[in-house]
């Protein structure tokens, strides 16, 4: 089995109820801590690489062949999309290029005019490739990989102009960002996001920067046709955390616990455990 597209499973979990975690991967360890959570849950997952990343591993084809070959390795049988992630225009035809299953192109830095020309042509490249496609309106606040954004609220009538092109899934500015919400951070507009629903036709929608979120929010915002949840600066911290943890303890300095095998391996575990408890939030547990 190889990755798919993330149309089928997000247009179910949007008819269900529930959302796909698109969990963001770095390297080997967080590869293969995602897709043994997912099995483990028999849930559909997402893994989300963005360009910056892409280009640690040593580029888009690196990251597709070795999740492919993971896949295989693994038997991993529930659905995996390996989906760029905030891509920009020359990126996403890199990344298409290279064998993903699912890109993003993020357009929202443009004017409403060129980011509709741009989407349309990936719109129409991925149709005819068998891949999925998400767009954006209204820039995700915070930074990613350089990627700034001011947390913009997304207009419901330019989101409806990008859906209608027929991409698979929007991901909209409702108030999100990326990375640690700030302590005055005033919480997701979901009046703005049940606009948009109604604007949009049914098309399954996206919340990023799902790192900090309170439950009830993310519920909600389910609740209202969000089929995908991304997830990358969580993972980070506790991985973080746990190899730190590790180090302090001197675990480093008995036997050979400097072995990178052994080293990171708390920061795996601490991966897997928030993978499992996201899966369980979103609802798509048993949902493979």
């Amino acid at each position: 089995m190889k990755t798919v597209s993330l149309e089928a499973m997000c247009k179910k979990a949007f008819e269900n109820g529930y959302a796909v975690g698109q969990f963001n991967i770095n390297n080997l360890e967080w590869t293969k801590a995602v897709l043994q959570t997912a099995q483990e849950m028999n849930s559909p997952v997402i893994l989300g690489v963005s360009e910056g990343a892409g280009k640690y591993m040593t580029g888009f084809k690196t990251v597709a062949t070795m999740v492919d070959s993971m896949i295989e390795s693994l038997n991993i049988t529930v659905p995996v999309a390996l989906h760029l992630d905030h891509g920009t225009y020359e990126g996403t035809f890199k990344a298409i290029e290279a064998g993903f299953s699912s890109v993003m192109f993020d357009g929202s830095k443009y004017p409403i005019d060129e980011n509709i020309a741009k989407t349309q042509e990936f719109v129409a490249l991925t149709k005819k490739l068998g891949l999925s496609m998400e767009a954006e309106v209204g820039a995700i606040g915070g930074e990613e990989d350089g990627v700034l954004g001011m947390g913009e609220l997304a207009d419901p009538d330019e989101c409806q102009r990008i859906a209608g092109l027929g991409v698979t899934i929007l991901a909209a500015g409702i108030g999100n960002i990326h990375g640690v919400y700030p302590a005055n951070w005033q919480g997701l507009n979901f009046k703005v996001l049940a606009d948009i629903k109604k604007k949009v036709d049914n098309k399954p929608l996206v919340l990023h920067g799902g790192t900090g979120i309170p439950d009830e929010m993310v519920k909600k915002a389910i609740a209202l046709g969000v089929a995908k949840i991304n997830v990358n600066t969580e993972c980070q911290l506790v991985f973080a955390a746990a190899v730190r943890k590790y180090i302090e303890a001197g675990k480093d300095r008995e036997g050979k616990g400097y072995d990178p095998r052994k080293l990171l391996a708390p920061g795996v575990e601490a991966i897997k455990q928030t993978v499992r408890e996201k899966m369980i939030l979103f609802g798509s547990v048993d949902k493979a």
